[in-house]
């Protein structure tokens, strides 16, 4: 008989079957994450998602007052279009605030609370603003008078919202919107100057 024991015969071992288990599972994952990223750009060219969009539709400026003592007093409407392009999944909005600034100086923060936005759709919401006597620096009383010279005013508007949206195999999606734009308004009549201010990335 021979001796496998013996220097010139190799040595075999078998391999730990928690070693096979280890490799199986690590394949199932690798599987899964292929079949995964597969369901994922299906769904994307089948359904072609869109981030959902916020704009100003309008305004007006019903009021301004500013008296010699430097005083500004406002009264404005702004409405927000909330907009779904989505034609198979209805957005979620929520967080959503804005901030109404003159000259850096805030005049009004505004919220809304969580809504909806069917698919393929949008909603408006109006934001009355009126704001009290409002202490203008010198510097803000110079921009003033020159609006008045010029016959514009312009404000500053900044908000954000969050976004979900539900797209078939690619679950639910998130995202932020950012509102960063000017409104600017006829001192004469409070006309809104229509600008773009939108979400969209342009």
């Amino acid at each position: 008989m021979f001796d496998k024991s013996k220097r010139g015969y190799p040595q075999f071992r078998r391999t730990h079957p928690f070693i096979w288990c280890l490799a199986i599972i690590c394949s199932l994952i690798c599987i899964a994450v292929i079949v995964s990223g597969a369901a994922v750009f299906i769904g994307y060219m089948v359904m072609h998602p869109r981030i959902p969009i916020l704009s100003v539709a309008n305004a007006t400026l019903g009021t301004m007052r500013y008296s010699q003592d430097g005083l500004l007093e406002t009264q404005m409407t702004i409405i927000i279009r909330a907009e779904n392009d989505n034609t198979k999944a209805h957005a979620s909005f929520s967080d959503t605030g804005f901030i109404l600034s003159f000259q850096g100086l805030v005049i009004a923060k505004l919220v809304a609370d969580p809504f909806d936005v069917e698919k393929n759709s949008s909603i408006y919401f109006n934001y009355e603003v009126t704001s009290d006597e409002i202490p203008l620096d010198s510097a803000r009383r110079h921009q003033v008078d020159l609006s008045l010279k010029e016959r514009v005013i312009t404000f500053d508007f900044k908000g954000d919202s969050r976004t979900q949206w539900r797209v078939w195999l690619l679950g639910s999606v998130k995202f932020w919107c950012h509102l960063d734009c000017q409104l600017r308004f006829h001192t004469s009549n409070g006309t809104y100057i229509s600008s773009g201010c939108t979400s969209k990335t342009k």
